[in-house]
């Protein structure tokens, strides 16, 4: 159909002509309300917006030489975290010479790694990045 014929029965109905795939040969339009159509896209992207499930990470920081009773509190706080549904991340800062003792901060994070074995599992290795040296883990499933 020629496009001033279909214009034209688009006016007629009070509708609008939408061009729906203008690479095709020919071109391919269709008649609708324009506006409802809009209002429809967008209520359904709201909609699998709402389906999407965000992670929260909450991070908790240690240092290579954590006494024993902060350890146990962190780690508390780290189940806690974990079973409200966010991921933890787990980092070690190394400052000044305890940058030469990263064994102690591996084994720290190990220590962690072995407590929240039950609920948790490491994504990755520990790693070291700058002075950092860190951990993420998730709940099981």
């Amino acid at each position: 159909m020629s496009p001033k014929d279909a214009l034209s029965i688009a006016i007629e109905k009070d509708l609008d002509l939408v061009l729906v795939a203008p690479n095709a040969t020919p071109p391919v339009c269709k008649i609708m309300n324009y506006g409802k159509y809009k209002f429809e896209q967008a209520k359904r992207e709201k909609e699998a917006k709402k389906k999407q499930k965000t992670f929260e990470v909450k991070e908790i920081r240690v240092t290579p030489n954590t006494e024993e009773h902060d350890f146990n509190f962190k780690v508390k706080n780290a189940r806690k975290f974990l079973e409200s549904g966010s991921k933890v991340k787990i980092t070690v800062r190394f400052r000044g010479r305890e940058l030469n003792y990263v064994k102690l901060g591996e084994d720290i994070l190990n220590r962690f790694i072995d407590e929240l074995s039950d609920v948790a599992t490491p994504e990755k290795k520990p790693f070291l990045e700058g002075k950092n040296m860190f951990i993420i883990f998730s709940l099981n499933k």
